[in-house]
């Protein structure tokens, strides 16, 4: 379909800030096309694009087996609630189920709506079988934790951007240090009735923050002393982001729960779920919860479609060695180079931490000359850069990327 009366880029910008909520602040870029590792704006400007709409985009823009599936679909059937069966829901199930081993699959929109699945899972878990008294339950949840930002979300978060205002909070919630063992250990030993641990593999919005070895392991395992649920949100830590399916299966662990979102579509339909085996997922009744797009017929089709993808072209395993040659790339720049402290990450989820303070602006101005440059990315508490491309990168593009980002960190060195 041709665009009649394109917009320019000041142009599509107003419209934004004046008839939007200005709920974000985004980088002075107005995108209008995307296809595989790039995107371009509407001057006609191309990009690498680093941000991969927060690691929804995994399987790169516009893949045309999910786009297709999305199309064939929606000729067919677009929405019908859950008042009736669809022949692609059960479909859909089984694949992911199969994929991630699993009994059952709870189907939802966003991120956000299946983290909140998942904390109402595990509280009527808790009353229905571990037998905690009605209204004691409890969930350990980490400090700089990001699962969202509803209600209850931000009631366990420690973002006071996020928080300000919105009370007052839903109770329930224990905060304690992330990648702190004897932290959990505590909690566990002294409150019986804590039923979930809920945390990220890797905490994303944090600055990609990665925990020390063992971490997640050790954590699961105190949980299954403790009868506790382990709850990984995977939201967008999984799906191959870090080099492997799950960023749980770094460490080899099975969570009880698993949190799933942004690339389960390949970033073509809002599609989320939760999975866990039978002894949790029954607890799950007509009429405890719902959704009216969740698991919907266009839902099923892109979702089986974008993991196919993940399978059919080997992007976990690209994902590894891509990330692992991005590290050691930039490695060589940083050592010495006294305006970035360290590169972290694990695949092709990886964060640089520039020397200055949170409250500065040079995270957010290197990230305006990366644009000028060809290249997208975010800061992420204010001093920190997440890079975070499609898995679909080539050896070529990424050493071109990596050129791109020490180009442009150069003009920053005082």
């Amino acid at each position: 379909m041709k665009v009649l009366n394109q917009l320019t880029s000041p142009e599509a910008m107003d419209l934004e800030n004046k008839y939007g909520a200005h709920n974000y602040h985004p980088l002075p870029v107005v995108l209008s096309r995307g296809e595989g590792v790039y995107v371009w704006d509407v001057e006609g400007k191309q990009y690498y694009d680093f941000l991969s709409a927060y690691s929804a985009v995994n399987q790169g823009h516009c893949h045309p087996k999910i786009v297709n599936a999305m199309i064939d679909q929606a000729q067919n059937l677009s929405l019908i609630s859950r008042a009736f069966y669809s022949d692609v829901l059960g479909r859909y199930e089984k694949f992911a189920c199969e994929y991630f081993g699993f009994d059952k699959l709870l189907p939802m929109n966003t991120g956000s709506e299946a983290v909140e699945t998942a904390l109402k899972l595990c509280r009527k878990w808790a009353y229905e079988i571990k037998g905690i008294a009605e209204n004691k339950a409890e969930i350990i949840v980490c400090k700089n934790n990001f699962h969202g930002r509803t209600t209850t979300i931000i009631s366990f978060s420690n973002d006071e951007i996020a928080r300000k205002n919105f009370g007052p909070f839903t109770k329930g919630f224990i905060k304690i240090e992330y990648d702190n063992l004897q932290a959990l250990e505590d909690v566990l030993e002294r409150n019986k009735n804590v039923a979930g641990f809920l945390v990220e593999p890797i905490q994303g919005e944090a600055g990609v923050y990665v925990p020390r070895e063992g971490y997640l392991s050790k954590a699961k395992a105190l949980c299954e002393k403790h009868n506790v649920l382990f709850i990984a949100d995977e939201v967008q830590t999984g799906i191959a982001r870090t080099g492997k399916l799950l960023a749980v299966d770094h460490e080899n662990v099975k969570p009880d729960v698993l949190i799933l979102g942004k690339a389960l579509s390949g970033g073509a339909y809002p599609v989320s779920a939760v999975l866990a085996n039978d002894d949790i997922m029954n607890v799950i009744k007509p009429g405890t919860h719902g959704s009216t797009f969740g698991g919907n017929p266009i839902a099923a089709a892109v979702a089986i479609a974008a993991l196919e993808v993940i399978r059919d072209e080997d992007l976990t395993e690209n994902a590894e060695t891509m990330g692992q040659l991005f590290r050691s790339e930039l490695n060589k720049y940083i050592e010495i180079s006294p305006l970035v402290k360290l590169v972290r990450g694990k695949g092709l989820l990886n964060a640089i931490v520039i020397n200055d303070d949170e409250e500065s602006e040079t995270a957010w101005n290197i990230c305006l000359a990366l644009r000028d440059n060809g290249l997208l990315a975010k800061p992420t508490h204010g001093n920190i850069i997440r890079f975070a491309p499609p898995l679909v990168m080539t050896e070529e593009q990424i050493l071109d990327c990596v050129g791109i980002i020490t180009k442009t960190l150069q003009q920053f060195e005082v």
